[in-house]
């Protein structure tokens, strides 16, 4: 199981004793890798405090905003263009904040979490 609990090491190397099990509270999970794909698929994952959190695994749309019409539109997304997080994600179509998506409107950047959020919500870039 992944953790976000305390370190077990000590600064000198040395290994701390364990005074009690792993809570659930500390409990972490591997990275979304939310990708480009045909249809949209979804992860309901239990965080914290009971709520529902919506993991975005694969989808195909965006929601784009278009700064000069004030207007938020769906738009089909064609390829990652840029992700300056990883430039391996770019190769692979995994989109995270920031991601750069060539869409039918035009190239779009990536304002939100989709591993957080379960959508993709992005702005128009203007050139």
């Amino acid at each position: 199981m992944i953790t976000q609990g305390r370190s077990l090491v000590k600064p000198s190397g040395g290994l701390k004793k364990h005074y009690r099990k792993k809570r659930l509270s500390e409990k972490g999970s591997q990275p979304v890798m939310s990708r480009l794909g045909s249809a949209q698929k979804l992860r309901a994952d239990r965080v914290t405090g009971g709520a529902i959190k919506q993991r975005l695994l694969q989808t195909a749309v965006a929601n784009v905003f278009d700064p000069k019409s004030r207007k938020f539109s769906v738009a089909k997304i064609k390829t990652v263009s840029n992700n300056p997080a990883n430039r391996y994600f770019t190769r692979a179509n995994i989109i995270t904040r920031g991601a750069v998506l060539d869409t039918e409107l035009g190239k779009a950047k990536v304002t939100n979490r989709p591993g957080q959020d379960g959508v993709i919500n992005a702005v128009l870039i203007t050139s």
